[in-house]
């Protein structure tokens, strides 16, 4: 018997040998009577008076009736065994199909291993059914006996591997479970796509019919196709696994293909809006920009040069942003108008980042002056400020201490000692309000590293 896909209902009901056996002439393989072609044997003394046959009896036909026993047995083993390696090939033909694990590549390597071990069981047992004809009348008691002998071992044969089958089935629950599930998975996920390619086709359609083109999405959507056909081809094809991965792949892009489409109506107005509001910041800023000169005529005439000096190229920066801006603006809308909304985008953020930079610049000047002002009336303002904060990390420093931790107290003091050097920095006849500026700052900067030092370690229970 070899390994062979399973056949009908049919086929299985009403058994009948492999094909090879067909070849041999088997009379007896499943226990099937042929006639003898002569069906009267001249023997001497075969007939007494009267013509009645006489027929043999005893002992021979006690062992013809349990040889023909242990054939029919053996005819049952046979048909079980071929019946269980039928229905395996169908799980195994199932796991080959989605799994190449080599789990999976094994478990088809025992198979066909345990297919030849079928095959030599079935050959000895076909071999001791045709030896034997065991319907004929001069069939003696020994040759009976023998038949029967031979039959059985051969059925004990046919048991044995038939638990072996059976054992080697259950060990594939796992790979067999594994690939019902994934070919479970087949058929909706293949629907999933197509229904994501309807859905997109009809999204473009729809965003067609208006002034906007989306020829890029309609050309994404038609590299599409051929992943459709291959997924119309099935998982015979193209495998189990590989149709699984397209099907998901084909429904992720066709999906952000109908969510651009579908936005597209709203990107175009946003892209609109967006042109309009930065041509009109951009011209703002063209006059804000004109502003900086004087505010540069008065920084430099009440403060030392160094308050003053790293904003003097403000003005020119500031004119070729704007015209920087201005000529990308121009590329925007042309982008826009060509339907090239990526392009569109990008130019515009491009846009935005220059005048945001050029905003920057033409505030600093003016928040320049306006805190250097302050200082200079009051100073003593930004001194308590500093030491205040100053104070309250030194307290935080000895809450519950006697004494603070060196790890504590010394950028403590190095913040006290900063603090003094800026405020005698001011005394002179040009001070540098800006560098006084810039060091306080700093100086708080350092004390509130120290605070969140000193909350971090009492949050985790360090001494």
């Amino acid at each position: 018997m070899t390994a062979t896909p399973a056949t009908s209902a049919a086929s299985e009901q009403s058994y009948s040998p492999p094909e090879r056996d067909r070849r041999t002439p088997l009379r007896d393989v499943l226990g099937l009577v042929s006639l003898p072609l002569l069906a009267v044997l001249v023997v001497p003394g075969a007939f007494a008076g009267g013509g009645t046959r006489r027929w043999f009896g005893g002992r021979a036909d006690g062992q013809r009736a349990e040889a023909q026993a242990a054939k029919d047995a053996a005819a049952n083993a046979f048909y079980e065994l071929d019946t269980a390696q039928r229905d395996l090939r169908i799980s195994i033909e199932t796991i080959s199909a989605v799994d190449d694990t080599p789990a999976a590549r094994r478990a088809v390597s025992d198979f066909e291993a345990l297919g030849r071990r079928i095959d030599e069981v079935s050959n000895r047992y076909i071999q001791a059914i045709d030896a034997y004809d065991l319907e004929r009348d001069d069939l003696e008691a020994a040759v009976a006996a023998r038949a029967r002998g031979e039959i059985s071992g051969a059925k004990d044969e046919l048991v044995r591997v038939k638990g072996e089958l059976d054992r080697f089935a259950d060990s594939l629950g796992p790979l067999l479970g594994k690939a019902e599930t994934q070919l479970a998975r087949l058929a909706p996920a293949v629907e999933r796509a197509r229904q994501a390619l309807l859905a997109a086709s009809n999204a473009l359609d729809a965003v067609r019919a208006t002034p906007i083109g989306a020829d890029d999405l309609a050309a994404r959507l038609a590299a599409l196709a051929p992943e459709l056909t291959k997924l119309n081809q099935g998982a015979g094809q193209h495998g189990v696994q590989a149709t699984l991965e397209r099907a998901g792949r084909v429904q992720r892009e066709a999906e952000a293909v109908r969510v651009e489409a579908e936005r597209l109506p709203e990107k175009a107005a946003e892209i609109d809006h967006r042109l309009v509001s930065l041509r009109t910041r951009a011209q703002a800023l063209t006059t804000r920009a004109g502003q900086v000169d004087p505010v540069l005529s008065e920084l430099r005439r009440r403060f030392s040069a160094a308050c003053w000096q790293d904003l003097q190229q403000v003005p020119r920066q500031a004119a070729e942003n704007v015209r920087q801006a201005e000529q990308k603006l121009k590329e925007a809308q042309g982008a826009r108008d060509a339907q090239r909304w990526a392009d569109a985008t990008s130019l515009l953020s491009t846009v935005r980042a220059l005048l945001n930079g050029t905003d920057e610049a033409v505030s600093a000047a003016g928040d320049r002056l306006a805190r250097l002002n302050a200082v200079q009336k009051d100073p003593q303002a930004e001194t308590e400020r500093t030491r205040f904060a100053i104070r309250d990390a030194q307290r935080l420093a000895m809450s519950g201490r006697n004494s603070p931790d060196p790890r504590h107290a010394r950028p403590l003091d190095d913040a006290v000692a900063r603090l003094e050097r800026a405020v005698g920095s001011l005394e002179g006849r040009h001070p540098d309000y800006w560098h006084f500026l810039t060091e306080t700052e700093a100086v708080r900067q350092s004390v509130a590293r120290v605070v969140g030092q000193i909350r971090e370690e009492r949050g985790t229970g360090r001494p």
